[in-house]
């Protein structure tokens, strides 16, 4: 019969010495480990300890307690038999009696409708919890081994894809960094462009707006990756300013904005029109740019460094005012070639956009063969 068991529990002056440990940071987010794949920190245990909270190849390790509660009973599969080796009190380890396949058991967990009578079993304090009665509750469906491992095969093949493209992803995007880094500072000409880039400060090309909008213009927010977008975006429902926004400021499609983390994440672009808080910056240029040669300056290390330096003494939460923007020397090529280059890094950004995409669209596949395949609904036919 199934087994699960709660994992050990010491003070603190019994770590940092003794045998091996599996803590929760070791396991979360990885769905297989092998004996040689991590470093373990060490625990203060006894024989007892060792054998009593032993970790061996076949067992499954479920996260008993998670701050979001999507991360409480994500499982690993240990591959090895792990020597002299236990597991923290934040994990729950589950042993099989040889009914389940290694491979499979690295999947059935995931099925869509274990997850959510997982998550109707858990408790929510502080964090979402889930206690070994309640796992020991739960149902599984269980086809024959030689189903299992066909199962195993199959989604696996869709893992191996994922896993591919994600490794793609991250090549592609070291490599628009990279062109980044060479293009922006004009380290790297393009064809057809040469002589040097004049540098100006920053408030030579762009300057500081206060104007006032209508008391009905949506309020915006700054997000690191869509830049100024209305709140509406993030919270699901139009959001209207009530009262208290006589001074906010207008920022209209096409402008910076100097926001609260702007030294953290670089200037936000805006695609819409929309209402500011009065301790945001609103910019747009004196001279003649191409918007998207300065949307992905902005978000480039070089000038979020230059920033950083700009504002050396403010704080986390701090503004930085248009002063500060001014201190910072920006580089400022023709316009022609300021849209060549923008033309270069946005192919990349498409190139990258396309690819998580498919990434995204292998993953929904995976669901629905999961959804299918580890309920019953579909049989695999065997050789």
């Amino acid at each position: 019969m199934p087994i699960s068991k709660n994992g050990i529990n010491k003070e603190k002056e019994d770590f940092g010495f003794g045998f091996p440990m599996v803590n929760l940071m070791d396991v979360f987010g990885i769905n297989k480990v092998y004996k040689n794949n991590f470093q373990l920190g060490l625990v203060n245990a006894t024989e007892r300890d060792i054998k009593e909270y032993s970790l061996q190849k076949g067992d499954v390790l479920f996260i008993r307690s998670s701050v979001k509660p999507e991360g409480v009973g994500l499982t690993t599969v240990i591959c090895d038999d792990l020597e002299n080796t236990t597991y923290s009190g934040f994990i729950i380890r589950f042993r099989d009696n040889g009914c389940l396949d290694l491979a499979y058991k690295a999947h059935c967990f995931f099925e869509e409708g274990f997850r959510r009578r997982l998550l109707n079993k858990s408790t929510i304090s502080a964090n979402t919890n889930i206690n070994q009665s309640a796992l020991n509750s739960l149902k599984l469906p269980i086809p024959p081994l030689p189903e299992q491992r066909s199962i195993a095969q199959v989604l696996s093949i869709w893992d191996a894809a994922i896993h591919t493209t994600e490794k793609l992803i991250a090549q592609k995007e070291l490599r628009k960094k990279w062109l980044m880094q060479q293009l922006l500072t004009g380290k790297k000409r393009l064809k057809g462009f040469s002589g040097e880039w004049k540098e100006m400060g920053a408030g030579e090309v762009f300057k500081s707006i206060t104007k006032k909008g209508f008391s009905n213009e949506e309020l915006l927010s700054a997000t690191q990756d869509k830049g100024m977008i209305p709140r509406s975006m993030l919270e699901g429902r139009v959001t209207m300013p009530t009262t208290g926004t006589e001074n906010f400021k207008l920022v209209e499609r096409g402008d910076f904005v100097i926001s609260l983390r702007s030294f953290q994440g670089g200037l936000e672009y805006s695609y819409y029109r929309g209402l500011v808080s009065p301790a945001y910056t609103v910019l747009k240029p004196k001279k003649p740019i191409n918007e998207e040669f300065f949307k992905q300056y902005f978000k480039s290390y070089g000038f979020i460094g230059h920033l950083a330096i700009a504002v050396i003494g403010i704080r986390d939460g701090k503004q930085i005012s248009y002063d500060d923007f001014c201190t910072v020397k920006i580089p400022y090529p023709s316009v022609e070639e300021q849209a060549t280059i923008a033309l270069v890094l946005q192919a990349a950004d498409k190139e990258i956009s396309l690819l998580k995409a498919k990434t995204e669209k292998l993953r929904e596949q995976k669901r629905g063969l999961m959804q299918v395949l580890l309920t019953g609904k579909v049989r695999l036919k065997l050789n």
